[in-house]
């Protein structure tokens, strides 16, 4: 019964509505955003203008996972000067890895569907960043706001 009352009296304490809560999480979804982009879009671009080829999906694949490696060592360097590189990386792996894996599938994918994929574009760099930030945002808020737990 008292583990019934807490939990209703979580749900209640949550909601969408903190201004703070959203600007702390908007922080922490930028220097995601920032991250996964150098490794993404650096995989895009060597394989845009070098004489390699790979079909596509494989070229999105490995900026997927270069996205979410340079993510990682970014959010750990940030995190080695509050914490012990061996906390830190430990930290920047398990708090946003949903994040950065939602970030850089929504990307890759919008890249896809706008221009047949692995081609940044002028126009679609743009679009593709703003996907990127708004797919994971809530996500980063809510993990805010009900478990006080961020990157940064």
């Amino acid at each position: 019964m008292i583990m019934e009352k807490t939990a209703k009296k979580e749900q209640i304490l949550f909601h969408w509505f903190c201004k703070h809560t959203w600007k702390k999480s908007a922080k922490n979804t930028l220097w995601c955003l920032l991250g996964c982009s150098i490794g993404d879009f650096g995989t895009i671009l060597f394989f845009q203008f070098s004489s390699f080829s790979l079909p596509t999906l494989y070229i999105m694949i490995l900026a997927i996972i270069n996205g979410l490696l340079t993510s990682v060592l970014l959010e750990t360097i940030i995190l080695f000067n509050q914490m012990k590189f061996i906390k830190a990386f430990k930290t920047a792996i398990g708090m946003s890895f949903i994040s950065m894996i939602a970030m850089e599938t929504s990307m890759n994918l919008f890249d896809w569907i706008l221009v047949g994929g692995a081609k940044l574009t002028i126009w679609v760099v743009p679009l593709m960043l703003i996907i990127g930030f708004v797919t994971p945002w809530p996500y980063n808020y809510w993990r805010l706001k009900k478990y006080n737990i961020a990157c940064h």
